[in-house]
C-alpha cells in the first residue's frame, strides 16, 4: 500500500511540474578496420559490418538520441573524405567502433581535425576465444583492443587529447552498456551547455566576490548565451496576470506542496492565504517570462525600492522558482551564474541539481548541513516538499514563501564551478551520502550529508580547492561523468578524494 501510495505521489508531481521534453543529443558513428584483410579472409568484412550494426542499434536502445551512421573507415583517403562530413552533421559526440585492428592513419586526420569528443569504443564480440579451435580469422574477429594504443598514441602526437574508451563485450556487458549510457547523457549536457539561453536579472550580490563574473566568458568556455534581462520584464507579466491561471496554479502549489504548522523557528509561519496568492501570481509571470525570452535557465537577484511591487515580485520568485527547476529549467537565486551552468550540467545528466552552501556542521554524528535558501530542485526531494510563510528572508530584502525538504537518501554528487585568478573556469566535484534524519524546520532546504573519511578532512579539502560558497547537488555518483564533461570543454576538474 505504501509503494503504491508513493508511485501516485510521484506521479502527481511529476504532472505538476510539468518537465521539459529531454534533449535529443546528435551522435555520430564510424567504424574502423583495415582494408587489407577483407580479400584476405572471405567474410570478415561482412562480419565487422554485422559488429556495427549491433552496436549501433545498442546505443538506440539506451537513449534517445539523433543518431548518424557514418560506415566504415578502413583506409586513410576515406578518413579525410570523412572529415568534412563529421563537421557538416554538427555532432555533439562521436563513437569510433574498433571493429578490428585498424592501421593509425585511418583516425590521425580525423582527430587532428576535430573538436568533437571522441569516445574509442572496444567491445569484442566474444567473452574469450575457443583456445582449441582459434585460428586467425577468429582473433582479427575479436582483434578490437589491438588499435587502442596506436591510436592513443596518434592522438597524442596531433596535439590531442587521448579519448575516452569503453572496453568489454559486445554482448551482456553491464559496465559497457551503462558506459555507453552515461557517454549519452554527457552528449545531451554538452549540446545544451553550449546551446542553452541562461537569463541574468540584476546582480550577484555586491558583497560576495566568489560569485562575480564575466557574461562573455561562459560563452568563450561553454558556447551558451546569456540573456541579460530586466526586473520589470517579469513585473509586467504580474500586473497582467490572469486571475483563472492564478487561481489555477493556487491548486498546483497546494498538491505539490505540504503545508504544516510552525515548529521551532520564530520567523517561520503556516502558509499564509497572502503569500500563497503572491506566490501563485509571481509563478504564473514567471512561467510567462520564461516562455517569452526562451530562456533555458536564469540567475537573478534585485531588490527594488521599499515596498514596491518590484520587491514583492523579485522576493518572491522562490516558489515558481522551485517548481521551474524541477521541470528542468535551473533558476538561481543571488544571481550565481555559475552554479546555475552546474545545476544544469546536473539537470541534464539526470541527477537533478539543486542550490546548496554548507550550513552548520554535526560534530556528534558526523555530517554536515547541505542546502540553502531560496529556490531548489523539487524534483529530487525526499518526500513531500514543505512551504513555510517566512516573516523575513534572513540577508535579504523581503518576507514570503520559503521552500523546505531534504535531498533523496543516497548517494549524493556536489559541483562548484569558480572562476580561476587566469579566467577560467574550475570544477570542483565531490561524493558523498545523503542520510535521513531531523533538519531545522526553517523553510530552507537542508539535507544530512557524509563524506568521506570524515566530515573535517573532507571540508578542509574542499576548501583547499577554491570552490565558490555555492554548488549544485545531485543525487547518484556522478563525479567521474562531471569530470569528463570540464575534459570535453577544456577546464580544469578537481575530485576531492575519499582516503
Amino acid at each position: 500500500m505504501g509503494n503504491t501510495l508513493q508511485s501516485e505521489n510521484h506521479q502527481v508531481r511529476e504532472a505538476i511540474i510539468q518537465k521539459r521534453q529531454p534533449t535529443r543529443p546528435r551522435i555520430g558513428v564510424f567504424g574502423v578496420g583495415y582494408f587489407k584483410y577483407w580479400s584476405q579472409f572471405d567474410g570478415l568484412l561482412d562480419d565487422m559490418l554485422r559488429k556495427q550494426e549491433v552496436f549501433i542499434e545498442k546505443i538506440r536502445g539506451s537513449a534517445d538520441v539523433e543518431l548518424v551512421d557514418f560506415g566504415l573507415v578502413d583506409d586513410v583517403q576515406k578518413a579525410y573524405e570523412l572529415v568534412p562530413k563529421l563537421h557538416a552533421a554538427n555532432l555533439d559526440l562521436i563513437f569510433c567502433d574498433m571493429l578490428t585492428y585498424a592501421t593509425s592513419n585511418t583516425f590521425g586526420t580525423i582527430i587532428r581535425n576535430l573538436n568533437v569528443p571522441i569516445v574509442l569504443v572496444a567491445l569484442q564480440p566474444d567473452k574469450a576465444m575457443d583456445y582449441t579451435r582459434a585460428s586467425t580469422y577468429m582473433q582479427l574477429y575479436n582483434d578490437d583492443i589491438c588499435s587502442l594504443p596506436e591510436f592513443a598514441g596518434v592522438a597524442a602526437r596531433m596535439g590531442k587529447k587521448v579519448p575516452d574508451m569503453i572496453i568489454g563485450t559486445l554482448h551482456d556487458d553491464p559496465q559497457a552498456d551503462a558506459e555507453i549510457r552515461e557517454y549519452c547523457r554527457i552528449a545531451a549536457v554538452l549540446h545544451d551547455v553550449r546551446t542553452s539561453r541562461i537569463g541574468h536579472i540584476g546582480h550577484p550580490i555586491e558583497a560576495m566576490l566568489d560569485m562575480h563574473s564575466d557574461s562573455t566568458m561562459f560563452t568563450a568556455h561553454f558556447g551558451a548565451h546569456i540573456v541579460q534581462c530586466e526586473a520589470h520584464e517579469i513585473v509586467t507579466h504580474y500586473q497582467n496576470a490572469d486571475r483563472a491561471d492564478i487561481e489555477h496554479m493556487k491548486e498546483r502549489i497546494l498538491d505539490f506542496f505540504d503545508t504544516p504548522d510552525p515548529v521551532s523557528d520564530p520567523i517561520s509561519e503556516k502558509l499564509r492565504d497572502s503569500d500563497l496568492e503572491t506566490a501563485a501570481r509571481v509563478t504564473v509571470a514567471l512561467e510567462k517570462f520564461v516562455e517569452a525570452k526562451q530562456l533555458d535557465g536564469l540567475a537573478y537577484y534585485y531588490e527594488g525600492p521599499d515596498n514596491s511591487e518590484t520587491r514583492t515580485v523579485m522576493s518572491n520568485l522562490i516558489v515558481g522558482n522551485s517548481l521551474l527547476t524541477g521541470a528542468g529549467f535551473p533558476m538561481c537565486g543571488e544571481s550565481d551564474l555559475k552554479t546555475c551552468f552546474a545545476m544544469l550540467i546536473m539537470e541534464r545528466l539526470g541527477i537533478g541539481g539543486s542550490f546548496a552552501e554548507f550550513h552548520p556542521v554535526d560534530f556528534k554524528e558526523g555530517f554536515v548541513l547541505v542546502g540553502h535558501d531560496g529556490p531548489h530542485n523539487v524534483a529530487i526531494a525526499e518526500g513531500k516538499p514543505v512551504l513555510r510563510s517566512l516573516t523575513k528572508y534572513h540577508g535579504k530584502p523581503g518576507f514570503g514563501a520559503g521552500v523546505e525538504f531534504k535531498i533523496k537518501e543516497g548517494p549524493i554528487t556536489m559541483l562548484s564551478i569558480n572562476s580561476t585568478y587566469d579566467g577560467k573556469f574550475k570544477f570542483v566535484i565531490a561524493e558523498g551520502q545523503s542520510v535521513e534524519g531531523p533538519i531545522p524546520p526553517t523553510g530552507n532546504t537542508n539535507t544530512r550529508g557524509f563524506f568521506k573519511p570524515d566530515v573535517r578532512t573532507f571540508l578542509q579539502r574542499w576548501m583547499k580547492e577554491g570552490p565558490t560558497h555555492h554548488f549544485a547537488l545531485g543525487v547518484g555518483h556522478h563525479a567521474s561523468a562531471i569530470a569528463k564533461i570540464a575534459g570535453y570543454l577544456n577546464l580544469e576538474a578537481v575530485i576531492i578524494r575519499e582516503d
